[in-house]
């Protein structure tokens, strides 16, 4: 069994290896496209290989742009399905690099890509506008009837756009939920919305400053009628302004002050990608748009993935009360798994048909093998209305659709000698939750050593101190947790006085449905080698469908000359055959699955079904219906794990504890608001704490 296991993870390491080898010669195009040397002499030899009946001068890009960039995420794939667990490396690279400023906390390794993506597009940029200023003279703007410097206006407005053509070949894999290519680098699409960001604020002020450079290019040379424009064949200068003009709008609600204070607003607005998208591809033409074509690719098939999971109403749900908290508990396949620091994303047509709201997995796939729980404590819009739709006259039953799990694929904190998380805002208990559940499963069988782990958390009120209850599943004992080296810190920030008894758990029992859908995964257990095939065979059918195009209606008429067939018809016949292409094969993978592992799902449900006749009998409070009953959960005393809880302010002994910390490896894991992060990430880069090595969380709307 070891010598499989081992073979395994060597496969998995070369798979790696040329997953970089393949990046790096991606790299090494983008870095040589606007030299000379390609444009005259490279360039025009790959299109006479490629410019062929079936693909016209769209091959050139499918092959070593489009092509590459799905091997990658193919590669991927395998690596994942391969290579399960991944022992962190406690190495300089790890730590944070800065703290204060606009990035946020970024680890020398962020900085050092970071460092040298700004330099590929200075190098782009620099290299594309002095090749091309050095061809203009005044004899060639003379023959466009232009001057000098309007020809070199018009120039450096095109470069700019070409600019960010690159930045948004990036910009979706990062909120590409299902990822294969994020965890080639130890990245999880949570953790990486951070890029997404940086890269969305880099293309827009990169095609703004193109757009408004041409706006004046045009006024200065009497063609602002141009603008109005929609050729035939060629850029369409009006589609590329209505996707300026959605990008806009979607970028000025993207500000931090408009999104955490008016989240729906952002939310909605954030759909206009997909018009940006259409009209930048009217704009630029299909054949110009499969360079960017890869990230764009693999996020519509995650995304119609999303909406394959989405569509199933989510299995038996029982809501536990705790004050101002909500666990909601689902029924979930027993071959679902998933690591610690994994999230959901929650519907619940009841309060909003079209909101999904992320919420971090509190469960444990190992010690809870037919439970998926999260943790959703009331402090938005969205969750006070769950919370009145739950407490003021619960229903028989609580439709909820999720998506999901995502999160890493192995876990990252397993190599320290200790652990300990910081909370500074209750709610943000919930990824610890996971990880304690995880040692406890660990220190049970007994398969590794488990690490001490110190939790220092804080909360407003005492009555929120009744989350620590969460620390143990429902099925959960007080010796489970007895085997850990636990130290449990609570802190109260809001009240002066001693603490006050809290109030106990109370549990919802709801009527499931035989109909009602386990959790599982979109694939199922074999999920990244299903997304592996639907990437490739998606990608086949998509070319077999454009070569009958081409060759037998397109070519025809138009003879691969580009001048007589209308760019907006091929783009958008382009679009269609994608479209098509993804939702054949992906609902075919989705299909099988589900067909495979439908005997499962019958007998689950039929366990279900015996659980719920034998659950607690309805009391008598007024209003609560049948197979609804308060029931106060067993669980550990406060004082057991951590004493009284003390009131006063965490930010004080947050530092007296990590700085106190003696051990060689200790991992750090903070959760709580933006300036409380940033002070455990100082304390961790700095000089007097080399055994402290900051965890970065997943990011937070």
């Amino acid at each position: 069994m070891w010598g499989k296991r081992s073979l395994a993870l060597s496969v998995a390491e070369v798979v790696r290896l040329l997953a970089a080898a393949v990046f790096l010669g991606y790299i090494v195009l983008w870095m040589i496209a606007p030299t000379n040397r390609y444009r005259e002499k490279w360039q025009p030899k790959l299109r006479a290989d490629t410019n062929s009946t079936y693909f016209g001068a769209q091959g050139t890009n499918l092959l070593i742009y489009t092509s590459s960039v799905l091997f990658i995420s193919i590669l991927g794939c395998v690596y994942i399905h391969l290579k399960k667990e991944v022992k962190p490396g406690a190495s300089f690279w790890r730590r944070p690099a800065l703290v204060r400023g606009p990035l946020g906390i970024v680890s020398w390794t962020e900085l050092a890509f970071l460092a040298m993506f700004v330099a590929l597009l200075t190098w782009y940029f620099s290299v594309a506008l002095s090749s091309s200023f050095s061809r203009i003279t005044p004899q060639s703007a003379a023959e466009q009837k232009e001057k000098v410097w309007e020809a070199k206006l018009d120039s450096a407005a095109l470069r700019l756009g070409l600019l960010g053509n690159l930045c948004l070949a990036f910009l979706f894999i990062p909120v590409t939920r299902a990822s294969s290519i994020l965890p080639l680098v130890g990245l999880t699409s949570e953790g990486s919305i951070k890029y997404h960001i940086w890269l969305g604020h880099t293309v827009m002020v990169l095609v703004t400053l193109h757009g408004l450079l041409y706006v004046i290019y045009w006024a200065s040379t009497d063609s602002l009628s141009s603008m109005l424009e929609w050729a035939n064949t060629g850029e369409s200068y009006l589609a590329g302004e209505l996707a300026l003009l959605f990008g806009l709008v979607l970028w000025a609600t993207t500000l931090q002050r408009v999104r955490r204070k008016m989240f729906e607003l952002f939310f909605y607005s954030h759909q206009l990608y997909v018009l940006f998208l259409l009209f930048f591809l009217l704009h630029v033409g299909i054949g110009f748009l499969t360079i960017m074509l890869p990230g764009i690719y693999l996020f519509m098939i995650d995304r119609f993935l999303r909406f394959l999971q989405s569509r199933a109403e989510s299995a038996w749900s029982l809501p536990a009360f705790s004050g101002d908290t909500i666990e909601l508990n689902f029924a979930k396949s027993a071959g679902l798994e998933y690591n610690p620091l994994s999230n959901v994303f929650v519907n619940v047509p009841a309060v909003s048909r079209l909101q999904w709201h992320p919420f971090t997995v509190s469960s444990n796939s190992n010690l809870e093998p037919d439970t998926l729980s999260v943790i959703i404590k009331k402090e938005g819009s969205w969750t006070q209305k769950l919370h009145q739709v739950l407490a003021s006259s619960p229903p028989d039953r609580l439709e909820v659709a999720l998506e999901g799990p995502y999160g890493p694929v192995s876990n990252s904190f397993s190599g320290f000698v200790r652990f300990s998380g910081v909370d500074q805002r209750g709610s943000g208990i919930t990824p610890f939750i996971a990880i304690i559940r995880e040692f406890i499963f660990r220190s049970a069988t007994g398969d590794s050593a488990t690490p001490k782990i110190h939790l220092i958390c804080a909360f407003k009120n005492s009555d929120d101190l009744t989350m620590l209850d969460l620390l143990l599943p429902i099925s959960g004992s007080v010796s489970d947790i007895s085997r850990l080296q636990l130290r449990v810190d609570a802190f109260v920030t809001r009240e002066k006085g001693p603490a006050g008894k809290a109030d106990a758990i109370r549990t919802l029992w709801f009527k499931p449905r035989p109909t009602d859908q386990l959790v599982s995964a979109v694939l199922g257990p074999h999920n990244w080698l299903l997304l592996a095939a639907v990437i490739a065979s998606s990608f086949v059918a998509f070319l077999v469908l454009l070569g009958i195009m081409n060759r037998y209606y397109i070519y025809p008429k138009d003879h691969n000359s580009n001048k007589v067939y209308s760019y907006t018809a091929k783009a958008l016949l382009n679009l269609l055959i994608i479209c098509a292409a993804i939702a054949a094969t992906a609902t075919t993978a989705f299909l099988w699955s589900k067909q495979r592992h439908a005997a499962e799902g019958r007998h689950a449900a039929e366990g279900r079904q015996v659980q719920i006749a034998n659950a607690p009998s309805p009391g008598a409070t007024p209003g609560v219906g049948f197979h609804k009953a308060d029931q106060e959960l067993e669980s550990l005393p406060q004082e057991s794990l951590c004493g009284p809880p003390t009131c006063t302010s965490a930010r004080g002994p947050i530092s007296r504890f990590l700085l106190g910390l003696e051990e060689e490896d200790v991992g750090v894991l903070a959760s709580g608001p933006r300036g409380m992060r940033r002070d455990v990430a100082m304390i961790c880069s700095s000089g007097h704490a080399n055994n402290l090595h900051y965890e970065s969380m997943s990011f937070s709307w």
